[in-house]
Formats: C-alpha cells, structure tokens, sequence
C-alpha cells in the first residue's frame, strides 16, 4: 500500500467519509464530443504521414499511436452513450443508437487499415452524433 492510500486510510478511520449521490460522473457540463472528434481527426492525419513516409521505424510507431487514439475515439463516444444520452434522447433522435454502434465499430475498424475513407466516415457519423447532441443541450 502507498503512502498516499495509508493517509487516505487514515483519514477514513479519523473522520467517516459521507455517501453522495450524483446522476453522472462529474457535474453536468464536463461532456463534449469534440474530444472524440480530436482524436479521430489525429486517426485520419497519422493515417496520412503513414502513406506518405518509407521509414519503416517511423510507419510502426505512426500504426501504434493510431491504434492508440482509437482506442481514445471509442473511449469518449462511450463516456457520451453511457453517462451522458439518456432515453428521452434516444427517443427523439431514434437514429442515436446506430450512429453510435456505427461510430465505434468504424473507430475499431481504423486499427485494422489504413484507408483514409475510412477515418473519414468515423469524423462523419462522429459529427453526426455531435449534432444531436448539440441539440440536447439546448433542450
């Protein structure tokens, strides 16, 4: 156990931690999927200094960073779909579900090729969910 979990601990036995209660992770306001548009777009760009280089050092840490990053894309997509889009949206926007679907199978798909079309059709439906979700906010 580190020192940092021991004061922790510590304190705990000192003073009783109260329970909260909260309907998402941190306060309203922290979700943005422009985070998961960044790292898209960084997919589609790593993509492109790939085709354009012969330094094969260079190529295989451009395919371990991109792989990386859409891990990142699927992580935030994620984050919106299970803490942020409640069912209300999903009713309203019945097309929320499979752009989401399709989002993250597309974010899988760019670690398996390195066709450009293919991260940009994941910034697409990314751009598409950002709509909806843009719209929600203003509800």
């Amino acid at each position: 156990m580190g020192i940092i979990s021991s004061l922790i601990q510590l304190s705990d036995t000192i003073r009783k931690p109260f329970e909260v209660h909260a309907h998402c992770d941190l306060p309203c306001g922290v979700y943005n999927p422009d985070q998961a548009k960044i790292e898209a777009e960084s997919v589609k760009a790593i993509m492109e200094k790939y085709e354009a280089s012969n330094d094969d050092y260079f190529r295989d840490r451009a395919i371990i960073i991109k792989e990386q990053r859409a891990e990142l894309v699927k992580h935030h997509i994620w984050v919106l779909w299970t803490d942020y889009f409640k069912p209300e949206h999903v009713e309203k926007y019945p097309q929320l579900t499979p752009l989401v679907w399709e989002a993250t199978k597309l974010a899988g798909k760019t670690k398996h090729t390195n066709d450009i079309s293919i991260a940009q059709q994941l910034l697409d439906k990314i751009e598409e969910i950002s709509k909806i979700f843009w719209e929600t906010k203003k509800a």
